[in-house]
């Protein structure tokens, strides 16, 4: 049942608005509300039907207060159902109704306007089909609301599930949801700390670790930006370069701002993409891909890290996880197993339940460690010492 067994995949939101703690009935009701099937009717671009669903299966459109409220969280699932005639068939039907006109006209060939005629007769009979259901394809992806931080876990990283997800989810509760992303944090731990200002967000945005366009030039925005030059989540891909450096020359360990340590080892995985769009991308798998002497080149080359598998050890907990760098989407994340698998199976939810948040504080703790360094004093040696590492043989 989505973030409650499993790997776990998530695009994280904030939900605005106060605490809505303890989840009742009367939330339940707005979701049952908007259930697939009565949410709405079908998109007419593309045939496609949004609700939510009850989260255990595919067909499940159950919401219940023993079911889907676990340890001040909500689990539900956001089914989307497409009905969609494939092509071939589609293209069957017009042949089939485009040779039945040609047999009428002396010359054995159809003329431009029985060529319209059986385009729309071959649509009228494949939606005619389409009608009972036999070509709908179901998909459901899980959510996860925690009332306690007021964080929405989006088990989806594709673009147009996350839209949907976005408007549904704001019209059922009336609450919109802000996307956490590498810049998002940076800005909200700029402007709120102690004596956080626009001057902090302006050191955030300058003295890059590896110049956009090179190391050789001038610094330009990244080209996966995209149409927001303000944008600071490229600050996710520094990120991974400064975890980078620190592990290969200072240590494994990283003290965090509540006290703990954290233990990162990079592996599995790992992908640098050209900041200007010209070179390409690189996708090295590997035991210890930054060991790699491709990987060290790329990354002199100018190239930055988007995407990085990571173990993580904290107070006794280990995760293995992919890292997305700038949005912080967490892909195949492993969380531990309970020590005592006797445990009831409520009681395992709500370890499991814990087990995320845990992941989630410590990947931003982690990257709250990389802002702080960013941001203080010491940055431009910390900074001299990355780009003499980068210039090394």
């Amino acid at each position: 049942m989505g973030f409650l067994n499993g790997r776990v995949t998530f695009t994280r939101y904030r939900v605005s608005g106060p605490a809505p703690l303890p989840f009742g009935e009367e939330t339940l009701e707005l979701a049952r509300q908007h259930l697939l099937g009565r949410h709405g009717a079908a998109d007419p671009a593309d045939g496609t039907v949004t609700g939510w669903a009850g989260g255990d299966h595919v067909l499940d459109l159950t919401i219940e207060l023993a079911k889907n409220v676990v340890n001040d969280a909500l689990h539900l699932a956001i089914r989307i159902d497409t009905d969609k005639i494939p092509g071939s068939l589609l293209r069957a039907y017009t042949q089939i109704e485009l040779d039945a006109r040609a047999q009428l006209n002396p010359s054995g060939v159809a003329t431009k306007a029985q060529r319209e005629e059986a385009k729309e007769a071959a649509k009228l009979r494949a939606a005619a089909e389409a009608a009972d259901g036999r070509f709908r394809r179901h998909a459901h992806y899980p959510i996860l609301w925690d009332g306690q931080t007021q964080t929405l876990y989006a088990g989806a990283t594709s673009v147009s599930v996350l839209d949907r997800l976005q408007v549904l989810f704001r019209e059922t509760f009336d609450r919109p949801l802000e996307p956490i992303t590498a810049g998002s944090l940076a800005r909200g731990l700029a402007l709120g700390q102690p004596g956080g200002s626009e001057r902090e967000l302006a050191i955030l945005g300058s003295s890059p670790i590896v110049p956009a366009g090179g190391p050789a030039q001038t610094p330009t925005a990244v080209a996966w930006s995209g149409d927001d030059p303000t944008s600071l989540d490229y600050l996710g891909n520094e990120f991974l370069v400064w975890i980078w450096h620190v592990l290969q020359n200072d240590g494994e360990t990283v003290r965090l701002a509540d006290g703990s340590d954290v233990t990162v080892m990079l592996a599995k995985t790992l992908t640098l993409d050209c900041p200007r769009g010209e070179t390409g991308r690189d996708q090295l798998t590997d035991d210890a891909p930054t060991r790699l002497p491709e990987a060290f080149r790329a990354l002199q080359a100018g190239k930055l890290p988007r995407k990085a598998g990571m173990i993580l050890v904290r107070q006794g907990a280990q995760y293995e996880l992919t890292l997305q760098a700038e949005t912080l989407a967490v892909s195949g994340a492993a969380l531990p197993k309970p020590e005592d698998e006797r445990l009831a199976r409520h009681e395992q939810r709500l370890a499991r339940i814990d087990s995320l948040r845990h992941l989630t504080e410590t990947l931003d703790l982690l990257f709250e460690a990389y802002l702080l360094r960013r941001t203080g004093a010491g940055w431009n040696d910390e900074l001299g010492r990355i780009r003499r590492w980068l210039q090394a043989a």
